[in-house]
């Protein structure tokens, strides 16, 4: 049987890393995807599966809260603004994203105005 550590609701949950939980739902899904364990350790498994995803869900969503961006103000001043990901959900900064263009340091590594 695989060791996923603690199985305990809440218990351990808020010091538990998101690699290791990451890690331990890999080895769970491979353990599930071979078929070979008997149901009940199975559903186990799966209500464990469960817990590490909303972990690792848990601990992305908070990372993301996180996270700024340092933008330009009107002076050239630069400032943290929260990363908004619906902003360009999908997009490159590249200088080609219109209005964000003069709002990149001059030294960034996205910004083509050289």
């Amino acid at each position: 049987m695989i060791d996923t550590g603690n199985r305990g609701e809440g218990v351990g949950m808020a010091k538990e890393k998101f690699e290791e939980a990451l890690n331990k739902l890999e080895k769970i899904v491979s353990r599930l995807e071979k078929g070979d364990i008997p149901l009940e350790e199975s559903l186990k498994f799966f209500e464990e599966g469960i817990r590490l995803s909303r972990l690792c869900n848990q601990k992305l969503d908070e990372a993301e809260k996180r996270v700024e961006v340092l933008l330009k103000d009107e002076e050239g001043v630069l400032k943290p603004q929260a990363f908004d990901p619906s902003v360009n959900s999908g997009q490159v900064l590249s200088g080609h994203s219109g209005q964000n263009d003069s709002r990149l340091p001059e030294d960034s590594p996205v910004n083509d105005n050289d």
